[in-house]
């Protein structure tokens, strides 16, 4: 046993590492959670300009199909047009040559008439084929003119989706920003506050001084619970308070040091060891004696003028042992209460 309490009153400074790089991976996990959160609303909003995107693109489609059909119509109407003038000029070539022959043959009066009669009916389909040929210039105009607004719709909504994809091309830029400056913040916050940690320990290891009851194992500091409680009980012991009145000088002192924009805690751990209690005890379970010790010392420290906001009392039973073993000394190694400074 002896022993034992030489190698416990050495410093170990592995816990320590180990712990402050679980700390580490637990604000990089709480990164991670905001970042996938912000992402979760950015898709939300990526998702509503993609139905608005799929919208466009279907009305797109729609007009596309109008266009073609519009210049389907046209082309045929231009062909026809084009029938017609043909019909038009032979015609006149037909009016033409009728005119020649009875200019030539005014002495035949019958053959006259009758070439004047075929000239007037050519005049009359002339001036049908002029009326129709008027028509089909009006219908293409008028088509042109359709096919002309139906550009314009067809460029202002390609102009709106090149807007939206800027748009969600900007939000990304933003949200990857909003995830750098979100790293830079939390790892500047756990530096920090390591290093007020560090501090607060190292005055709290020189006020109470070199006890192999009370030791540093990781970022935690742990009393026996013998030094605060008797057995089985949650009221401190006049001993007790005295070591916490050190405890609370060099608290008061860090609550002025830390920054106020750190939202820092200190958590009082209660912890007991395996065995059931008496059934004289206030208790009905080790958790309820290891939740009221906690509760005790968080209590006295706020009679001490620490801040009930910088303080958290939390009860494990013997849930949470350090030593495994079923010996009075692994007994005694359980039975404890643990100081944290760490973040809300």
């Amino acid at each position: 046993m002896a022993r034992s309490r030489s190698r416990d009153s050495g410093m170990n400074y592995w816990p320590g590492f180990v712990d402050a790089l679980s700390t580490l991976l637990l604000s990089i996990i709480f990164l991670l959670t905001v970042f996938m959160v912000a992402q979760f609303f950015l898709s939300q909003e990526v998702a509503g300009k993609d139905t608005a995107l799929a919208r466009l693109n279907a009305q797109i489609s729609r007009l596309s199909e109008l266009l073609s059909l519009e210049q389907t119509g046209k082309s045929s109407l231009e062909d026809e047009v084009s029938q017609l003038r043909a019909s038009l000029s032979a015609a006149e070539g037909e009016r033409d040559r009728l005119r020649g022959v009875a200019e030539g043959s005014q002495s035949a009066a019958q053959n006259a008439d009758a070439g004047k009669a075929a000239v007037g009916k050519l005049s009359s389909q002339l001036d049908l084929e002029k009326e129709a040929t008027a028509r089909a210039v009006a219908q293409i105009t008028m088509l042109n003119q359709q096919i002309t607004a139906l550009r314009r719709q067809i460029a202002a909504l390609e102009q709106a989706l090149g807007t939206s994809e800027q748009k969600e091309k900007d939000a990304q830029i933003h949200l990857a920003d909003l995830g750098q400056r979100l790293n830079v913040a939390l790892a500047q916050r756990v530096q920090e506050l390591s290093r007020y940690r560090s501090d607060f320990f190292g005055k709290l290891r020189e006020i109470l001084g070199n006890r192999p009851d009370i030791r540093i194992v990781g970022d935690r500091f742990v009393f026996q619970s013998e030094v605060f409680f008797d057995s089985g009980a949650a009221v401190l012991r006049p001993e007790g308070r005295a070591e916490l009145d050190k405890l609370a000088a060099a608290l008061a002192e860090l609550e002025k040091q830390i920054p106020s924009d750190i939202n820092w805690v200190l958590r009082v751990d209660g912890h007991t060891d395996t065995r059931q209690l008496s059934g004289n005890s206030a208790f009905k379970s080790n958790w309820e004696l290891s939740a009221g010790r906690a509760i005790s010392v968080v209590q006295y420290l706020i009679s001490k003028g620490i801040s009930p906001q910088r303080l958290v009392a939390a009860g494990f039973g013997e849930f949470q042992p350090i030593d495994p073993g079923t010996t009075d000394e692994a007994f005694s190694r359980n039975r404890r209460i643990e100081l944290k400074l760490t973040e809300k």
